[in-house]
């Protein structure tokens, strides 16, 4: 089994934290976005992931701590790293196949934006399974349409008038890649572009014309790291799944004075509390200073100091100083002080 996972985007929405970090490298619940997916997937799986390949962008946003970072994570898993560049933003179709020589036999295809929580059997009768999650308003996403084998017979975007309430989600079994890439090269070939890009679901769409048989896997959680907003939400999500689940989520190193942490928190190495309380539904990153302040609903990245504050539904980087109390301020482009 292989995971094929692009991720050259810069993450836009979620600026100003891309713009010196890749989205997928961002932590949630003090793990990176892509580290924890990629867990996530090969769980699900149940068996052996002998290759783990990462389509990234630009080798100045996306360097060698980054690729250092992937193929530690691919070891991890017993798995190989293959790093390819996507040097162009020519959308997922293209994306995939900058990957092509890594297309071939049984694959899983799962974009570095979204987290999910799962736990099925996959059906490998079938020659492709798209994972979906239950929504209160398909309108607003790409959706499913089955029919009466429950089989998918088309993929509809937004749609208008009801079609399903079964949302793709982005992440995707292929009993063999190579039938998507063949596929995906002809897309590719005849210049087929939608919204100004070679799609996935134009190859999709070629193998069920040809009569390929597709069928949903269906996750119990699916959580989104689009924008700051919704990545905070997913931090608070994640937070009380690990703590069900039985995992030591403050660091054995961190010195607290005077302070209270209310439960769920993730709490890295060296970070120091003083008069503080935390929590709950907080992460803060290693070797962070808080100080003076009260943070709840809240993700903190690494070496960053806060005082004097109080926080709910923020989102802070890394090396950053915040100080409640502040008369002196210097903000760099795309911050938010609402």
């Amino acid at each position: 089994m292989k995971i094929i996972v692009p991720m050259a985007g810069r993450g836009s929405r979620l600026r100003p934290h891309t713009l010196t970090i890749p989205k997928p490298l961002i932590p949630v619940a003090g793990k990176p976005i892509v580290h924890r997916l990629v867990s996530d997937i090969a769980k699900v799986l149940g068996e052996p992931v002998e290759e783990i390949a990462f389509i990234l962008g630009d080798p100045a946003f996306f360097g060698d701590d980054v690729v250092e970072s992937l193929t530690t994570l691919a070891e991890s898993l017993g798995a190989k790293a293959s790093i390819y560049r996507q040097d162009q933003p020519l959308g997922t179709g293209h994306a995939i196949m900058c990957a092509k020589e890594s297309l071939s036999g049984p694959a899983v295809i799962a974009y570095a934006d979204t987290l999910i929580r799962a736990d099925f059997n996959l059906d490998k009768n079938a020659d492709s399974v798209i994972w979906v999650k239950q929504v209160d308003q398909p309108e607003a996403y790409g959706v499913v349409k089955l029919n009466d084998k429950s089989e998918i017979v088309e993929l509809v975007e937004k749609p208008k008038e009801f079609v399903s309430d079964l949302a793709v989600i982005g992440i995707y079994y292929f009993k063999d890649v190579a039938v998507l890439k063949n596929e995906l090269q002809y897309v590719l070939d005849n210049n087929i572009i939608n919204g100004g890009e070679y799609q996935i679901n134009d190859g999709i769409k070629r193998m069920m014309s040809n009569g390929k048989v597709f069928v949903t896997g269906q996750v119990d959680e699916w959580m989104d790291c689009g924008n700051k907003n919704v990545t905070v939400e997913t931090n608070t999500r994640m937070l009380g799944f690990l703590q069900k689940d039985g995992e030591h989520l403050v660091s054995n190193e961190v010195i607290q004075e005077n302070s209270t942490v209310i439960a769920p928190c993730y709490l890295g190495e060296g970070v120091t509390l003083k008069n503080a309380t935390i929590g709950p539904n907080v992460s803060i990153g290693k070797g962070c200073t808080i100080e003076n302040a009260t943070i709840k609903n809240s993700l903190i990245q690494t070496k960053t100091v806060i005082k004097n504050a109080t926080l709910d539904n923020a989102m802070i980087g890394n090396n950053a100083v915040y100080d409640g109390n502040f008369t002196t301020v210097s903000i760099g482009d795309y911050s938010v002080l609402e």
